[in-house]
């Protein structure tokens, strides 16, 4: 999967991804996380997500890495906000208040980039990506991460051979290996949202689990 997808995914605004609210299991279950006001947290493949400014809400600084310039943009100005723009690197940046997005290619980021989070969110990354690059994403997320590293993980589990990805499925055997040497990995909720979901029924898929983990890095 390029980034020519992607890129081609905002273009043709094709964002079936974007959720228009913030994500319900980012609101109840980050507050139990117990991160200090103030801290960094790290939310990778952000697109334009508004759960970027409810963590900004809560008192974090946020800091996304997003492919698309179109999404960056579109971030800041749907909600009235002038950023700063600069190079960084191989990431153009773009700063307001505080959220912090790297327009770039997130296997560029460096441990020195991220060495002050002390949060990660994702909820629409893993999913987002095939399983080599999935294998590439996690090695790459635990290797710059620092230890004691919390945060959130949202998952989706289908039957694969149902639906063609993205969002792809990412079971929980797949989770644990890809990430339980390196991390504490807990789930905190799994319901079976296949009824609340247009796109996945009228594709055929029988079960649609959404799976939500807390993470902690151990080493």
């Amino acid at each position: 999967m390029q980034a020519d997808f992607w890129h081609d995914r905002w273009e043709r605004n094709q964002i079936g991804f974007h959720l228009e609210q913030v994500n319900p299991h980012l609101a109840r279950y980050w507050p139990d996380l117990g991160l200090e006001p103030g801290a960094r947290v790290l939310v990778p493949l952000c697109g334009k997500t508004l759960d970027l400014t409810w963590l900004a809400a809560q008192g974090y600084e946020v800091l996304g890495v997003e492919l698309s310039e179109t999404a960056v943009q579109a971030f800041f100005s749907e909600h009235d906000l002038e950023p700063k723009v600069s190079q960084r690197g191989g990431f153009r940046v773009y700063e307001a208040g505080p959220v912090t997005l790297l327009c770039g290619d997130f296997f560029a980021l460096s441990a020195e980039e991220v060495a002050a989070c002390s949060g990660v969110y994702d909820r629409a990354a893993i999913i987002a990506l095939p399983p080599q690059m999935r294998e590439d994403y996690t090695a790459h997320l635990t290797r710059i991460l620092p230890a004691r590293c919390r945060g959130l993980l949202i998952t989706l589990d289908y039957e694969q051979s149902q639906m063609q990805g993205p969002p792809f499925s990412v079971p929980d055997a797949e989770v644990q290996r890809l990430l339980a040497a390196d991390w504490s990995v807990e789930i905190l909720e799994q319901p079976d949202i296949l009824g609340k979901s247009w796109k996945f029924l009228k594709g055929g898929a029988t079960r649609l689990v959404e799976r939500v983990y807390r993470l902690e890095k151990t080493a």
